[in-house]
């Protein structure tokens, strides 16, 4: 079955791509549906396209965090499998499109040569965990987190708790008070704190949970002001186990950790925290703060390279807005600012030479679809710029009102409604030749969407567009959605932005020359942009943009979106960021196989956590199958277990030694080991082969 070589020496890895090529030959023969791959391959970064028959790769790269190598190897692979171009989310990750499925398992094998993964980057599981770029360098730190958010990667990949859930889950560390890696919107956000009793310092983390953006954003709410760092992973997983047991399954805008905390309330949630203390892996996860931490220090026997600074000017304004200042005396970190996240293999190649031979060999993606070089002597800055200039990577304005968020939209999206780069791109021009002195301004941000799902971060920008179509008459109309007022205030505290008003596309730049100039005009001294938005009110930036939604007399181009020369036609294709697969029963009883043998080789290896919880999946798969079988809604891990014992236990249609729920709860009341580990799959074995043997005879029968 295997047509490459893998050359991967971790056994575990090597298994996870050969088992993605053989789903991949099983899927295209026939042999396996749509809704059983699709699950698969969005858990190994697999997702399909706008375009049919290419899909695009995510690359999952924790904390944002890229050696030399690793840049080179992603470019390598781009080269080969993709078009060269790499675009970088607000997650943290590479993107590479145009891709054939077929590749896919020989473009895995490549990257995890320098031990990079896809694995989990998309659909229903533990996203990458994000953490801000500045972990390790940043003057406010009480300590670095990067050591925490790399063992929290490590410990939930292909963790069996977290393969299967209702919907995506995401984690941040940020490095401050500051909040830079947005706590607030995450399901769990983590804040470093520093306890100092009796002389003694104690590091820890301010929690916070069930945030989200989307359609509906939600704050996040605090569950700890300060949790012991030997405790975050126990939490995170007892919080998993919970979210995977109580989370709904088939209504896909209910599906996230913000309505289970929204439908169960703080306190009920901390309740169950509490009962599933026993059922954990482990109860305390001391983590080595020197694990993965800088080891990099300054020296002078680096030859300074000659450099001819042509335009003092542009090199001191770009040194103003793009050069910030490290904890470690000496040294400096540089941001350079991606257009649209979007930049080609030649340029990153160029880029990892840079840093190996003069800074750190390390850069980290931001959040904000940026790079930052860390470790730069003071020296070198000069030769630096001249450098990043040639790659055109020395635009001012970093992090700055120019540095516009973007999601790719309607290029390669299923989900797009509008052109979220088109708007971007005149967006940006309007800004240079308009508004140049916004260059330095860290607090007005600029963020887009290509539709209401926010993987621009529309919500939570000072001024954040969404797109959406409008009718007028029988024409449809690209068109934006704008929102106002979005700001972070630190430690874990935010204002969302309002939705103010819907607008044609081609009228953005209109809009953001009529906020811009207002702003300029009426501002109180230091106020920032969401400041005055609160003070002046919604009503008031309505009655302000009004004008720009009046249809009665529309220019001719309004029906052509940015990028485009055709009439706009909305086409939105089948979504797979977070959806929920609803499988055949015949699939979900080869899943329970599956599972079933996971848990066998766990056993084997010793892994008692891991093979009970497979043996909890395998049996819950089994009931769920039942239930769909006769078309009994399984929305949650809750209510399977609820029903099956109403529908077939209780009915007296099923003879158990015990209640369903007696027998799959089990994995509550024990704590794992050796013994219950083999119990507990021995009883999942015997459930699923009476309830093979029971289906057998029916269709039999029929």
């Amino acid at each position: 079955m295997l047509s490459f070589r893998t050359e991967i020496e971790n056994p575990i890895v090597e298994k996870d791509i050969i088992e993605l090529e053989k789903k991949i030959h099983q899927y295209q023969s026939g042999g396996l549906d749509e809704d059983g791959f699709r699950s698969l391959r969005l858990a190994r970064g697999i997702y399909g396209q706008r375009q049919q028959g290419v899909q695009m790769i995510r690359i999952k790269l924790p904390y944002g965090r890229l050696s030399s190598e690793q840049l080179i190897r992603i470019a390598d692979v781009s080269d080969k499998y993709s078009t060269g171009r790499l675009h970088i989310t607000t997650r943290q990750d590479i993107q590479i499109h145009y891709v054939s499925l077929d590749k896919t398992p020989e473009l895995w094998a490549e990257l995890e040569r320098d031990d990079i993964t896809l694995r989990e980057a998309c659909g229903n599981t533990v996203r990458n965990v994000t953490a801000s770029e500045m972990a390790g360098i940043d003057p406010e730190e009480p300590f670095d987190v990067t050591p925490y958010a790399d063992a929290v990667f490590r410990f939930f990949l292909r963790n069996p708790v977290c393969q299967e859930l209702g919907r995506k889950f995401k984690i941040s560390f940020s490095s401050s008070d500051s909040d830079s890696a947005l706590s607030y919107m995450h399901d769990l956000g983590f804040i470093p704190k520093v306890r100092n009793e009796n002389s003694v310092e104690t590091r820890g983390f301010k929690v916070l949970i069930a945030g989200g953006l989307g359609s509906q954003p939600r704050h996040a709410d605090t569950i700890f002001e300060f949790l012991e760092s030997d405790r975050v992973i126990p939490f995170i997983e007892s919080v998993l186990r919970i979210f995977d047991r109580y989370g709904e399954r088939n209504r896909r805008a209910r599906a996230r950790m913000k309505h289970l905390i929204g439908n169960l309330g703080i306190e009920q949630f901390k309740k169950l925290l509490e009962e599933e203390q026993k059922t954990l892996s482990t109860k305390f996860f001391p983590i080595d703060p020197t694990e993965t931490a800088r080891t990099f220090s300054v020296t002078d026997d680096k030859e300074i390279p000659q450099v001819q600074i042509k335009d003092q000017n542009k090199f001191e304004a770009w040194r103003t807005s793009n050069v910030i200042n490290q904890k470690q005396p000496g040294l400096f970190a540089i941001g350079i600012k991606v257009r649209l996240g979007d930049f080609f293999t030649d340029k990153a190649r160029s880029l990892a030479d840079l840093v190996k031979s003069y800074a750190s060999n390390e850069i980290r993606l931001t959040i904000g679809q940026g790079i930052l070089i860390r470790d730069v002597p003071e020296r070198l800055i000069p030769f630096f710029y001249q450098e990043l200039k040639l790659l055109d990577f020395a635009d001012p304005g970093y992090k700055s009102t120019l540095d516009i968020t973007s999601c790719p939209g309607t290029d390669t999206c299923n989900l797009g409604i509008a052109s979220s780069t088109g708007l971007s791109r005149v967006l940006e021009s309007t800004l240079l030749e308009e508004f140049p002195q916004f260059v330095n301004d860290k607090s007005l941000n600029i963020k887009i969407s290509g539709c209401m799902n926010s993987c621009g971060q529309h919500s939570i920008a000072a001024i954040g567009f969404y797109g959406m179509s409008i009718k007028n008459g029988n024409v449809v109309i690209p068109g934006f959605q704008i929102l106002l007022g979005g700001t972070n205030k630190g430690d874990g505290n935010a204002r969302f932005a309002d939705k103010v008003i819907k607008i044609p596309s081609k009228r953005g730049p209109q809009a953001l020359r009529i906020l811009l100039t207002d702003y300029e005009a009426s501002k109180n001294p230091e106020e920032s942009f969401a400041d005055f938005y609160v003070r002046k009110g919604k009503a008031y930036f309505y009655q302000l943009l009004k004008p720009l939604s009046d249809l009665s007399d529309p220019e001719k181009d309004l029906a052509i979106d940015w990028g485009h020369s055709e009439t706009y036609v909305k086409a939105i294709g089948v979504g797979e960021c977070a959806g929920v697969v609803i499988d055949l029963v015949t699939t979900l009883l080869f899943e329970t196989e599956e599972k079933l043998a996971n848990s066998e080789e766990a056993i084997s290896e010793k892994r008692w956590a891991d093979s009970i919880y497979h043996s909890y999946s395998a049996l819950l798969n089994t009931a769920k199958a039942v239930l769909i079988g006769e078309n009994i809604k399984t929305n949650t891990q809750v209510g399977i277990i609820r029903d099956f014992d109403k529908y077939f236990v209780d009915s007296g249609l099923l003879e158990l030694d015990s209640s369903f729920s007696d027998l799959i709860y089990q994995i509550k009341k024990n704590e794992p080991g050796e013994k219950f580990a083999r119990h507990y799959r021995e009883e999942a074995v015997k459930f699923y082969e009476h309830i093979d043997a029971l289906r057998k005879n029916n269709l039999e029968n029929e």
